[in-house]
């Protein structure tokens, strides 16, 4: 059975930073490329960024820059370092493993983290 929980959430300035953690178990977390995606009130689920087995990333533009994913393959864990945040980063982040050619998840998602970015 799949899990997958995200941690690291919560409320923060504009401009500031935060790191989100996602911890999936029930894997063999090594072969698959990890995605983080974002759910804003009232909009679909986006893919902001995701990382291959090998290491290489990609983003999406409204985070380029400002966004950096990374894995630990030891702890089964990907990571968002979100730096220079915006309202408009407001969100419900979610993880999972990640079918790069269609940014599709492959598995259910867990019950992902809050951040919220206002004054």
């Amino acid at each position: 059975q799949v899990q997958l929980v995200e941690s690291g959430g919560g409320l923060v300035q504009p401009g500031g930073s935060l790191r989100l953690s996602c911890a999936a178990s029930g894997i063999i977390f090594s072969i698959y490329a990890m995605g983080w995606y974002r759910q804003a009130p009232g909009k679909q689920r986006e893919l902001v960024a995701h990382i291959t087995s090998a290491g290489s990333t990609n983003y999406a533009d409204s985070v380029k820059g400002r966004f950096t994913i990374s894995r630990d393959n030891a702890k089964n864990t990907v990571y968002l370092q979100m730096a220079s945040l915006k309202p408009e980063d407001t969100a419900v982040y979610y993880c999972n493993p990640v079918r790069v050619a269609t940014s599709s998840p492959l598995f259910s998602w867990g019950q992902g983290t809050q951040v919220t970015v206002s004054s």
